[in-house]
């Protein structure tokens, strides 16, 4: 029995079958629609969510089948103060395979100790959101047909951003990737990124504050809202929530081929007249989600393939 703590819990071949099965889902979706049919899937959300739990859901949905759980800690057994290992023990009795999210870092990773189902990790706190960081590898390879040899630009809140943790972790092993890293300097990407991944494995990059100074350059442009959730006061979010936003004068800057990536919830950091942009990604990156989550889901099952 396997779990998904991390995206780093694959290793870069079985990434590429994931892949690889989730494109071929995407290509070939009814030859799938039945193969778990006799498969529940929990989702255990104690934070609150649309796509990825959405995604989750008709993820198995598509596969044949059901779904049980909560979308809200405040209608779980929690507020009673019940254990997240107990929470999981139960829902182990009910359910073949379960999704969490959890507003603490390590809750799945301690989940999934006593748990006798696979445990999907769906976003702990700022720590990882491995299955977002599958789906973006899904988008970027559906577009560009490569990771190699690739300038990803990441954008806004690189400090709280567990999106992006998970996605520059899981980059820095593909051939010549770079990484340009805009922020303001309260926002910069933690030091534990910047020493351990980046600078230990010898990962060319730079950071730099203006959007403006780093779109010639980029493949691809990440962009991140500022979580008000993640701030401990008004006063900072306020301040920074504006820093960057991206509109039609600055895409004019970019490369034809460059595309726009972004985990969603948008707030403000594209402006709407961007959507119309062909190099604007993000709203097929959220249906590329549902693909890989049923592929995932196949993996870690261990269903048989048709």
């Amino acid at each position: 029995m396997r779990h998904l703590m991390s995206p780093l819990d694959f290793s870069v071949e079985e990434l590429d079958q994931l892949l690889n099965l989730a494109a071929d889902i995407e290509a070939n979706p009814r030859k799938y629609a039945h193969t778990c049919d006799d498969k529940r899937l929990a989702t255990l959300f104690y934070e609150p969510s649309t796509r990825t739990r959405l995604s989750f859901e008709a993820a198995m949905m598509n596969l044949g089948g059901k779904v049980l759980g909560f979308s809200d800690e405040k209608s779980s057994s929690a507020t009673k103060g019940e254990s997240v290992a107990d929470t999981i023990r139960v829902t182990s009795c009910y359910a073949d395979i379960c999704a969490m999210r959890h507003p603490k870092e390590g809750a799945p990773l301690v989940a999934s100790m006593a748990s006798s189902i696979p445990v999907i990790n769906a976003g702990d706190g700022g720590h990882q959101h491995p299955t977002q960081t599958l789906t973006d590898l899904l988008t970027i390879r559906s577009l560009k047909g490569h990771f190699d040899n690739l300038t990803i630009g990441l954008c806004g809140d690189l400090k709280f951003g567990r999106t992006v943790h998970s996605l520059i972790e899981a980059l820095v092993r593909y051939s010549n990737v770079k990484f340009i890293l805009i922020s303001p300097e309260e926002l910069r990407v933690p030091s534990y990124i910047r020493e351990d991944v980046l600078k230990k494995k010898h990962i060319a990059y730079k950071e730099v504050e203006r959007l403006e100074d780093a779109l010639p350059e980029l493949d691809i442009l990440y962009m991140t809202r500022v979580q008000k959730e993640r701030f401990f006061n008004e006063e900072d979010y306020v301040r920074m929530k504006d820093f960057y936003i991206l509109d039609r004068a600055k895409m004019a800057l970019a490369k034809e081929d460059m595309y726009i990536l972004h985990p969603l919830p948008r707030v403000n950091e594209i402006s709407v007249e961007v959507d119309s942009d062909p190099r604007a990604a993000y709203f097929k990156q959220a249906q590329y989600g549902v693909y890989v989550r049923m592929a995932l889901i196949l993996t870690l099952l261990e269903v048989k393939l048709p």
